[in-house]
């Protein structure tokens, strides 16, 4: 525990002027950023008595083992920047709202010729219009469905509207008029396009000009007695009064919001927003966060404004924000809000009428997600503890094992062998911690010394961060650390795509420092042979005060290094669930590491050893030939055809190509069928540079490690 005393600044040293400050720990990793529109004011509350200071405060100041800070000329700036930092450093000390899903959106690509209307989900891209979000992915589709009646507009995949294209026939859609088919030229790019943005009005609350349009066009088409027309305008105006009921009229005038409530006890807070575009509900998301500082109710809604808008421009930020109290202060919160919409941008606390009545709406689903989080926690906390407690136990450990990592080795009969880490923190999967390794060290198949050369690799990181930073103990001799092993690709350590080049691993970089932490636990998937391997590796390293064990997949045995027999833990023990789980975790990630190498193994071409020869001309070739069968019967001067292919080239090519063997016939896994003689392996039909896995690796699959 750091004495806040020892880094305390000197008088006079902190400026009296807006800024962000950041709190970092003796590893100089950032545990705590925060703004104020004092510098000196805000930092002096920090350094008082520690009986004075909030526990959660408290905490943090003894963590921290500097402060720095930067001066910013406006509160807006400040604003922002505290933003920026807090996405970049993740500290553990600052509020961070997290849900335990990936809300769907309905999203229009209008980034692309033909326009696409699909589910999305994750991080937002540039050109994308995005509706929601929604609680489910099937509302979307639900809804969807209904207006594809009346906007017809494309849906499929890029792959299924490139093979219509191909064949002059649209899909099932097309066949039944929820498809406009722009693959086969039915509409022009134009006139889609036109139609996707109709669909985009409808879905954004303009809604009424266009049903009454319909409406009027119905009546139109009866008094000229074209009845089947004005049927089938009739069905249309249904079938969008149906889309419109599924979120029903909240707010009479026709209002976009966004209405935000906070529901919060002394320990954690939980966060519901309501999305109301015409007056009407469009979407709904919730957050959970501990309050691992003092904080104010209008605190919590600033990170919840933060977070909600600080990736979001123009239209996404609403007109109005409600809120159940304003940040103090509010006016950098409401500027900052403007420049993100580039319009005013309304930021007030509902006082009466539809919209208060509503925000207690918010309110009550703001507790009740609350209640729900804290009886699931309450169980899960319980469980975890116990689990913890049942390994340390069971392994004779002093303390529970609260870092726990996990190594597993994957390959394909001694092919493109690889091996996972992953990383459980308190009894809960760490994925940001995950590594995984390529074996470099020999060839062939060796569990043992693979499980050998991957702890060895590891751990000798880890002793390399610890004498860097100098963190060794007096009389600590650092001669284990070593450079990385020799053939380690530039920038993985040998680690496959894992793990940066050492020099960006600074140390005025607050990130989280790769392999510079070590656990209290490793945990082998195997027997006595790979616990043995991994105890050697730590033994030779001169790493004494890391615990190891093993477990076997046949009997689950657990064992422990040096023993004859296996420590058997009850089949209904907490702590095996978990030692399971963390297996079964490592043993997926490797094998999907493993299968991703051997998948890019078999999509490779003879045409990749040419020296020279890059994609775009690879493309060319294979949509000039068709495939690579009828290239390699090709001529010299028939390649030389090729526009961007020279003689030269075409000599080095059909070099390239008579010492390739060819393959024999490819197999689509999907369906099982054999594709056409006249194609390559690995080569779609009429998709240049689109290849298919052959059948063998599937078929060997239950052969995998």
């Amino acid at each position: 525990m750091a004495d806040p005393s020892s880094y305390r600044p000197r008088p006079g040293e902190i400026p009296d002027s807006p800024g962000v400050y950041r709190f970092r720990d003796e590893h100089r990793r950032v545990i705590y950023v925060g703004k104020a529109k004092s510098l000196r004011q805000r930092l002096a509350n920090y350094f008082q008595d520690l009986a004075g200071l909030h526990p959660r405060t408290r905490s943090m100041v003894t963590t921290a083992a500097s402060v720095e800070w930067t001066v910013v000329s406006t509160e807006v700036e400040a604003l922002q920047l505290e933003y920026s930092w807090i996405k970049e450093y993740d500290p553990r000390f600052n509020v961070k709202y997290r849900d335990d899903k990936s809300y769907p959106y309905l999203a229009v690509t209008m980034n692309e010729e033909y326009p696409r209307v699909q589910v999305m989900r994750g991080h937002k891209k540039k050109g994308v219009r995005y509706f929601g979000p929604y609680a489910h992915a099937w509302a979307i589709r639900d809804t969807v469905d209904l207006m594809l009646r009346v906007f017809p507009v494309r849906t499929c995949s890029a792959g299924v509207f490139k093979n219509a294209a191909r064949t002059g026939r649209p899909c099932l859609l097309g066949y039944i008029g929820k498809c406009s088919a722009p693959c086969v030229e039915r509409i022009s790019a134009e006139d889609h396009r036109e139609l996707a943005e109709e669909f985009c009005d409808f879905m954004a609350g303009r809604t009424g000009t266009y049903l009454r349009r319909l409406e009027r066009q119905m009546a139109e088409a009866a008094e000229e007695m074209e009845y089947e027309r004005a049927a089938r305008l009739r069905d249309d105006i249904g079938a969008l009064k149906k889309a419109m009921e599924k979120n029903a009229v909240v707010l009479a005038d026709a209002t976009d919001a966004d209405l935000i409530a906070v529901a919060e006890d002394e320990l954690e807070a939980a966060v519901q927003i309501f999305h109301v575009r015409g007056g009407r509900v469009r979407g709904q998301r919730g957050w959970v966060t501990d309050k691992v500082e003092e904080i104010t109710t209008g605190a919590l809604v600033e990170h919840a404004l933060q977070q909600l808008y600080g990736e979001e421009t123009g239209d996404a930020v609403p007109r109005e924000v409600l809120v159940p109290a304003l940040p103090d202060p509010v006016e950098p919160v409401q500027e900052w809000l403007t420049g993100r919409r580039g319009a005013n941008v309304s930021l007030r606390v509902p006082q009466r009428g539809d919209k208060k009545a509503l925000m207690e709406t918010v309110q009550r689903n703001a507790q009740q997600a609350l209640v729900l989080h804290k009886t699931k926690r309450a169980s899960d906390l319980t469980t975890r503890s116990r689990a913890l407690e049942e390994i340390s136990d069971a392994l004779g450990l002093d303390s529970a094992p609260l870092r726990i990592e996990c190594y597993d080795i994957s390959h394909l009969q001694g092919d493109d062998v690889v091996a996972s880490m992953v990383v459980f923190e308190d009894g809960l999967a760490r994925k940001s911690e995950y590594r995984r390794f390529q074996i470099k060290g020999f060839a062939g198949q060796d569990d043992v010394r693979s499980m050998h050369e991957v702890i060895t690799r590891r751990f000798r990181r880890y002793l390399a961060e610890k004498e860097r930073t100098g963190e060794w103990a007096d009389g600590e001799e650092p001669g284990a650390a070593e450079t990385a092993p020799d053939g380690a690709v530039a920038g993985t350590d040998g680690a496959g795509l894992a793990e940066p080049p050492a020099n960006t691993l600074t140390e005025d970089d607050g990130r989280p420092k790769r392999f510079a932490y070590s656990p209290q636990l490793v945990v082998v998937d195997g027997g006595a042979p790979q616990v043995a391997a991994a105890q050697r590796a730590l033994d030779e390293l001169g790493i004494d005060d890391i615990a190891v064990c093993g477990l076997a997949k046949r009997l689950e045995e657990v064992w422990l290094p040096g023993d004859d027999d296996p420590v058997v833990l009850p089949r209904t023990s907490e702590g095996l669930y978990l030692l399971q789980r963390i297996r079964d975790e490592a043993h997926r990630f490797a094998i999907t590491y493993q299968r991703a190498k051997r998948a890019k193994r078999f999509r490779s071409s003879p045409l990749d050893d040419v020296p020279g020869l890059g994609d775009t001309r690879k493309q060319a070739l294979i949509k000039h030939f068709g495939s690579l069968k009828r290239l390699r019967s090709a001529t010299i001067e028939q390649i030389c055809d090729v526009p961007g292919i020279g003689r030269k080239t075409a000599e080095t090519i059909v070099a390239a190509l008579a010492q390739a063997v060819p393959g024999g016939p490819a197999v689509n896994t999907a369906t099982g069928e054999i594709m056409d003689d006249t194609e390559e392996p690995g080569q779609q039909p009429g998709s240049p540079g689109e290849p298919v896995s052959t059948g063998a690796p599937d078929e060997r699959r239950g052969q995998e490690r």
